[in-house]
């Protein structure tokens, strides 16, 4: 078990939300549903926090109530290896969600989400420094990222 988890606070749909996230994701398990009891602030018997995991990683989805709202100041960020999978979870996440640009969207429940190729990091941080400019500018004019353009850019092609 990993030392640091983040925890997701939700206003009443942390169960909602973890059951579209283990849906979206092909490696994704609820391992555990908390429930308030008749000291806690919840209704009693009514679910507290959502333990789960994503492709390894843990997670804690919280209904703490209405106090606190995700930004895009802390997000989600999947790594992929294909075009297929970008396009998976781009039209799975974004189902209900706004996108905003360079791969980023925000997902019904508020949740904001990187997808991006797992080598743009790395195409970004070229040494040639004409390589990384040409894939930072075909990057920054993209809603979802586009794989084979980003190759195409970084390529000079």
């Amino acid at each position: 078990m990993q030392k640091i988890s983040p925890c997701l606070w939700f206003d009443g749909s942390a169960e909602e939300a973890v059951n579209f996230y283990v849906e979206t994701f092909r490696n994704a398990r609820i391992t555990e549903i908390m429930r308030h009891t008749e000291s806690s602030p919840g209704p009693a018997g009514s679910v507290l926090a959502v333990l789960f995991e994503l492709e390894g990683e843990d997670f804690m989805a919280l209904n703490g109530g209405a106090e606190f709202k995700f930004t895009p100041a802390i997000s989600m960020f999947i790594k992929c290896d294909t075009q297929d999978e970008i396009d998976h979870y781009w039209d799975k996440l974004r189902d209900g969600g706004q996108t905003i640009s360079c791969g980023w969207l925000t997902d019904r429940f508020g949740v904001t989400w990187q997808i991006a190729p797992r080598r743009l990091l790395k195409m970004l941080q070229d040494p040639d420094p004409v390589k990384a400019d040409r894939t930072m500018k075909a990057m920054m004019g993209m809603i979802k990222l586009d794989l084979p353009a980003l190759d195409r850019a970084y390529n000079g092609e």
